[in-house]
Formats: C-alpha cells, sequence, structure tokens
C-alpha cells in the first residue's frame, strides 16, 4: 500500500502547497480522497496512471476539498476514458455534477457511480473484494467525514520447512491445506491447515481525518491505525482560530494519535500562513506528544508493508 499526498495545503494555495488530496494505490487500484484544485496536474508529476485511479471520496463540500473534482473528470473524459469510475461524496454530489455539467454543456461518456452519505447518518461502511472504507461524521462548521480504509486479514503464510517434516509432498496436497483443507498422507496421517499454516495476517488500516475539530470519532476511526492522516491547519497558539474555524492544531492532532495508538501520523492541510521556516516548529510541536510524526509536503509518498 502506498500513499502519495498530492497537496498537503489548507483553503488558499501556495507554491509549495497546494490543496488537499490523497492518493492511496491499493494493489492494482488508486483510491483518491479528497479533490482540491489542480489534481489532474498533481497526478501526473506523482506519475499515477489514471487508468487504475477507480473510487473517489470527498469529505466534505469546501472548495479546497473539491474544485479539482470537475478539472480531474474533465481530463479524464478528453483523454478518452470508459473505465467506470465510483464517487463516494456527502449527499448533495449528485446534483453538485449535474449542475456543474449543465453550466458548462459538457458530459461524461463514462458511468460515473455516485454513492451519497446522507446527513442524517453518522456512520457508514462500503466493503468490496480486499477491504473496506468506513465513513464516519466528524465535527467541522459543514457537513465532514472522515474515513478508515482497513484491509481484510490475510492467510497465514505456508512453512515449507514444517510441511517437509510432516513428508507433505509437492503438489495438490500443498495447495489443499493453502486452501483450508485437510489432507491424508500415505501413512494414514491426517494434517491439518493449522499444523503448517500460521495465523492470519492483519490488514493495513489507514484513517483519513481533514477539516475537523479533535473529537471522538476522529479517534474511533484511528483507532490501532498503522498510518493517520491528520489536519493540522494551525500552530497551537492558534488554538481559538482553530476552535472557531473547525480546524485541528498540530498538538490536537498528535494527541489524536497518541490517544488512538496509531502507528505512524501524518500531518497535513497546513495553514498558508507558515513558510517552509515554520517546518521544523510544527514538527516539534508534534513530536513532543507524539514522536512518530511526518510533516506532509506535496507530492512526498509513504509505503506501508505487509506484516
Amino acid at each position: 500500500m502506498k500513499i502519495v499526498l498530492l497537496g498537503s495545503g489548507a483553503a488558499l494555495p501556495t507554491l509549495h502547497r497546494w490543496p488537499t488530496s490523497l492518493a492511496v494505490q491499493q494493489n492494482n487500484e488508486i483510491l483518491l480522497f479528497d479533490c482540491g484544485e489542480g489534481a489532474q496536474i498533481r497526478f501526473q508529476q506523482a506519475k499515477l496512471k489514471p487508468g487504475k485511479l477507480s473510487k473517489i471520496f470527498i469529505s466534505h463540500f469546501h472548495g479546497d476539498h473539491i474544485y479539482g473534482l470537475m478539472g480531474l473528470l474533465t481530463s479524464f473524459q478528453l483523454a478518452g476514458r470508459t473505465k467506470p469510475l465510483d464517487l463516494f461524496a456527502p449527499a448533495g454530489m449528485t446534483d453538485y455534477l449535474a449542475f456543474m455539467q449543465n453550466l458548462s454543456h459538457f458530459s461524461f461518456q463514462f458511468d460515473i457511480q455516485i454513492h451519497e452519505f446522507q446527513t442524517d447518518n453518522k456512520e457508514l461502511t462500503w466493503t468490496f473484494d480486499d477491504y473496506s472504507v468506513q465513513a464516519v461524521r466528524l465535527q467541522h462548521s459543514l457537513f465532514s467525514l472522515g474515513f478508515r480504509l482497513q484491509e481484510k486479514p490475510k492467510p497465514g503464510k505456508f512453512d515449507a520447512i514444517k510441511a517437509d517434516e510432516f513428508g507433505i509432498p509437492n503438489g495438490p496436497e500443498r495447495h489443499q491445506l493453502q486452501n483450508g483443507q485437510a489432507i491424508e498422507l500415505a501413512n494414514g496421517t491426517t494434517i491439518q491447515p493449522t499444523d503448517v499454516i500460521g495465523p492470519p495476517q492483519p490488514g493495513r488500516k489507514i484513517a483519513i481525518c481533514i477539516d475537523t475539530l479533535p473529537c471522538e470519532a476522529s479517534i474511533r476511526l484511528a483507532a490501532d491505525v498503522d498510518l493517520l492522516v491528520h489536519e493540522a491547519t494551525f500552530l497551537s497558539d492558534m488554538h481559538d482560530l482553530a476552535q472557531q474555524t473547525g480546524h485541528s492544531t498540530i498538538a490536537d492532532a498528535a494527541r489524536i494519535a497518541q490517544k488512538a495508538i496509531a502507528k505512524q501520523l501524518l500531518l497535513t492541510h497546513i495553514s498558508a500562513r507558515y513558510s517552509k521556516q515554520d517546518e521544523a516548529t510544527i514538527l516539534k510541536q508534534a513530536q513532543s506528544i507524539f514522536p512518530n510524526t511526518v510533516l506532509g509536503k506535496d507530492l512526498m509518498s509513504l509505503s506501508l508493508s505487509s506484516v
């Protein structure tokens, strides 16, 4: 699993921080979380293959999280995309896309399946072949969602050394065991799958909480994740402004990671008021609370290895 931060800035773009977008390469597909301005350019700069983008998840309708969506979809159309696309968002997305297409006299020739999260819901889980995405309502000035991407457990590892000790021949018998079926050897010994296969390996887990006050929902989403991606709009001396605008400080994000027992924290959605000279201070504030913190930068990538 590879996480690519396409944009790490907050509402006002800067030359070194574009608006929020996060791509996750999950096996042979790409999932996109939020879609700030210029996302289609960032896609190219990150050398991501547009044809692998299968799903887009939108947290809320503030411009820095959605204004890149029409540009991205239009670029796909102009490039001749035919592959269907799933779009997950708060209620209103269907009307938004229809309005924008009518206004610009532009239509998409590829299928876009829209899955709306109704505003009277608190949480919802979408389940796919080898992973699920849970959406939970966070606390922001506008209806906003956080997400948890969780892989399904993977089968345990086959122990070839033990298999040799049992005298299990190479061939269909080993495949039967790997498929969960017991076998009987020529000497009458019954071998169970658990005799040669280790316990299931937990799938990787990431949580994405962007544009929210610190809240219990974020802690639940981030519980025991391999990576928490959390907004860190302001330094701690701007706590009052963070409260007024429905955002988190750097210290807030670090405390969420700490309470959730996350393995790693990635800070994003950094206010344009902070320059590159402030980055050491931002990181220091977070690491004083949660040491395994990384400060997000545009086009950076993180890889999460299987257990």
